[in-house]
């Protein structure tokens, strides 16, 4: 199976989840769900998806000055994207639930 095409599906709720835990700049995002072991997903990817989730008005974001270099835009999950986050894994846990039940023997 395609891991790219399940991890589309579920991007959203990774994204959510990591800034649930704490605010973070675009890369530390991707190395967060990296290390949690979505190892395929891609850093355009998830530059997309915080972009659109903050279109959403799910995030919140703020400019941090970076002695490395360019300036940093931190996102933070805020009150409705906590809400989303919620709703989503409840509907997570339900079809994960679902799908073992199919596929277990």
């Amino acid at each position: 199976m395609d891991t790219s095409q399940l991890l589309k599906g579920v991007l959203d709720l990774a994204v959510l989840a990591v800034l649930d835990r704490e605010d973070g700049y675009g890369y530390e995002v991707v190395r967060a769900l990296r290390a949690a072991g979505l190892t395929e997903v891609g850093d355009a990817s998830v530059y997309g998806t915080l972009r659109r989730l903050y279109g959403a008005g799910l995030l919140t974001s703020y400019v941090v000055p970076s002695e490395e270099g360019p300036h940093r835009k931190y996102y933070a999950i805020n009150e409705p994207g906590r809400v989303r986050l919620g709703e989503t894994t409840r509907r997570w846990r339900e079809f994960a639930a679902t799908m073992d039940g199919l596929v277990s023997t």
